[in-house]
């Protein structure tokens, strides 16, 4: 299953041979791999779940199937969240951010998100970091 990513064809126009309708393919705004960060979050807690990379295939993928599918990075190769783990991503909307170079997907996620069998990938996770405060107007 090592397939490649289909486009290494950062923004500005369409990419030729992309499964994603025209107008959306030339919205994105890949990395030099031809890839698009996607934020997966929980559709009913807003629960950040995980970060994930996708080109035009992958997003095809995740939009007409109802599963999130990605490109991984390490093993050069799609792959479909849950198909080994059974932990499963059920799509429930994707919004492309206002520059294009971020998706957000918003999923019903079935056991942990991460590899490392976390619910999510921040579990655990946190830095330390001073914090603010709004001053002024309501809080």
């Amino acid at each position: 299953m090592s397939e490649q990513p289909t486009s290494t064809h950062m923004s500005g126009s369409a990419v030729p041979g992309s499964p994603l309708p025209a107008e959306l393919s030339a919205a994105l705004k890949r990395d030099g791999a031809g890839l698009v960060a996607a934020v997966v979050q929980q559709f009913d807690t807003n629960e950040v779940l995980m970060l994930g990379w996708m080109d035009d295939e992958a997003l095809h993928r995740t939009l007409t199937t109802g599963r999130v599918t990605f490109y991984s990075r390490s093993r050069q190769e799609y792959w479909r969240k849950g198909d080994t783990s059974g932990h499963v991503q059920w799509v429930k909307s994707v919004a492309l951010d206002c520059d294009g170079d971020a998706l957000l997907v918003r999923v019903d996620q079935v056991g942990a998100a991460c590899h490392t069998g976390t619910r999510t990938c921040f579990d655990g996770r946190e830095l330390s970091a001073t914090t603010g405060t709004r001053t002024g107007g309501t809080a």
